[in-house]
């Protein structure tokens, strides 16, 4: 999902180079050459500059059949041999890879000083049986030292909250994101837990030195010319039919997790996917009272309708739902989201709807609608338990230059969006937890609930090695600890299920009902590949400036909006910080 021939491919069907490219990556190996050869067989390729074409040649190259034998530039060893009477191929693709990242955060005019560090190397196995079926499997050792430090205590339901029959409220301790990265933008790569060098105890987070692993694995077969394609796999995906990154409903920042998937595209205007997987616990209390109360499955199925190359429409049908055989969400002929009327209130639905507007050679725009959960009345937008998530963006191609564009998107996460009650079910002793999760990460968009984001985006890859962005974000969150806690505000948050729609606190005045946290970002990267060696260079430096606004009366008992300002005090103080990280990818795939 790293691999700058997503961007490629976005770029090339903005202008019109290539068809309509499904909304569910990862691509296979075929359809992403299929493309390739689209664009540089398509009288449109004229079109292309000298660098378009040889970055498009590039990728198809990096994507083909290896040679046999050892391939020093690829890092990878490759055979095949017929099997059977049909003389089948069987193929293997043995590799490693490496990469080494530094990074560091300087705060408070450098009297605050924060170093991190990852080192990961990684062996992998894959090849085809036959024409119609692959298979991969990638193992990942790492150790890693990602700093983030304790910000203060907040609750799951809100202070003042009293218990009522299964509902009580947990405190919630809050950490900073990692200090040594930008905000909201780390992935953490370990599975599971990490484990100290001193201590080999499960632990959730590498303040100090600690290893760890991560498995990936899938076996894909395609049919039809790539129009039906299943899949089992544990792996990173992103859903919607917005750029890459984009998703509220399925997004690559998610963690991956094991899923049995298919694709049927029967129609040029026309296809289904379906998912249904399991979801990993998040540790925090270890892992086996951590994963006593998470045990889920997520199944989704999204239908997208397209007409040519101009207009694009995904429904997205979603469903976090505690392990049990539940044959409604298994398949996608019956509709996740009102199947639950036929077996009872015991699962966390959501529906998702993308429409993209494109015009090929200029640019698209695209709208996003997330409904975790609403009530449909005069004071709808007024209430807490409006959970929902919007995004507009707008995509302008940039002529002259390869592979350039220029993103412009808002994206606001309402509080309790993602999130869910605990509640008691027939299957379990216990109250489950359903958040739309996992591993402890939204399976959503990256920001938390009770935020919003105004980005602006230059990309554009002048020559063929090299890829440079620059970025400007403002986020803005409500704060999820201390005295102006602001509910619902974290992926832990549950919200109350009493009076939803009369308690004051329930109400809900994004930066008018708490301190909120303000984040004005620049950054800049780059990645270069270094021409005839398998090695590539990466960084990006940038800015963070922070601060706090309050309000002076507290909304959760007057249940109105007041006016806020900008504060700083020792519990929400402003700060300005440095953010950097350089890197090396050894063997880069």
């Amino acid at each position: 999902m790293d691999s700058q021939v997503y961007y490629i491919l976005e770029q090339a069907e903005m202008r019109g180079f290539c068809s309509p490219l499904s909304g569910a990556r990862p691509y296979t190996q075929a359809v992403v050459i299929a493309a390739i050869n689209e664009i540089l067989g398509s009288d449109n390729s004229k079109k292309l500059n000298a660098a378009e074409r040889e970055i498009l040649e590039q990728y198809r190259n990096s994507f083909a059949k290896p040679k046999t034998g050892i391939d020093w530039q690829r890092g990878a060893w490759y055979n095949e041999t017929s099997i059977g009477k049909t003389d089948a191929m069987l193929s293997g693709n043995i590799g490693v890879g490496a990469n080494v990242e530094g990074s560091g955060g300087f705060y408070s005019s450098f009297e605050e000083r924060h170093f991190g560090a990852e080192v990961w190397l990684q062996v992998y196995l894959n090849g085809d049986i036959g024409r119609n079926f692959s298979y991969g499997f990638s193992a990942e050792g790492g150790l890693m030292k990602i700093p983030r430090k304790y910000l203060g205590e907040g609750n799951t339901y809100y202070s003042g909250f009293e218990p009522h029959g299964e509902y009580k409220n947990d405190p919630i301790t809050v950490y900073s994101e990692p200090l040594t990265h930008f905000p909201y933008s780390y992935k953490k790569r370990w599975d599971g837990s990490v484990f100290f060098l001193d201590d080999l105890g499960y632990e959730s987070w590498p303040n100090s030195l600690a290893g760890g692993y991560n498995l990936l694995a899938e076996l894909t077969s395609s049919f039809l010319d790539n129009k039906l394609i299943l899949r089992l796999g544990r792996m990173s995906r992103d859903w919607g039919t917005g750029p890459l990154g984009s998703s509220l409903a399925l997004n690559q920042m998610a963690r991956p997790f094991l899923g049995i998937e298919g694709e049927f595209a029967p129609l040029s205007w026309f296809s289904i996917i379906s998912l249904t997987g399991v979801l990993e616990y998040g540790n925090t209390s270890g892992i086996k009272d951590s994963a006593l109360t998470n045990q889920n499955v997520y199944s989704a199925t999204m239908l997208q309708l397209r007409y040519k190359n101009y207009v694009s429409f995904d429904i997205i049908d979603s469903v976090v739902w505690p392990k049990r055989f539940e044959l409604g969400y298994l398949v996608p002929i019956v509709s996740n989201f009102f199947y639950q009327n036929n077996v009872g209130d015991f699962d966390n639905m959501a529906l998702t709807f993308n429409l993209k507007f494109q015009y090929p050679g200029l640019g698209n725009i695209w709208f996003s609608l997330f409904l975790d959960e609403m009530r449909v009345d005069t004071n709808w937008w007024d209430l807490d338990r409006t959970m929902t998530a919007a995004q507009m963006g707008l995509n302008i191609q940039i002529p002259f230059l390869a592979f350039s564009s220029i993103r412009l998107s808002y994206t606001i996460v309402n509080p309790y969006c993602y999130t869910h009650n605990r509640n008691s079910n027939p299957w379990f002793d216990m109250p489950m937890e359903t958040s739309y999760t996992n591993n402890g990460v939204g399976l959503g968009y990256y920001l938390p609930p009770n935020s919003d984001e105004l980005l602006f985006r230059f990309k554009t890859m002048p020559v063929k090695d090299l890829v440079t962005h620059l970025q400007y974000q403002m986020i803005r969150h409500g704060a999820n600890y201390g005295s102006s806690e602001v509910d619902g505000s974290s992926l832990l948050s549950e919200l109350d299920t009493d009076r939803r729609g009369s308690n004051p606190i329930l109400k809900r005045f994004f930066l008018n009902d708490g301190a909120y946290q303000w984040m004005h970002i620049i950054k800049a990267g780059v990645e270069w590949n270094l021409p005839k060696l398998p090695v590539a260079l990466y960084g990006e430096a940038g800015v963070v400036i922070s601060y706090f606004t309050n309000i002076e009366e507290d909304a959760n008992v007057t249940g109105s909006a007041h006016p806020y300002f900008v504060i700083d005090t020792p519990e929400y103080p402003k700060s300005t910080g440095i953010i950097f990280k350089i890197g090396v990818k050894i063997y880069p795939r």
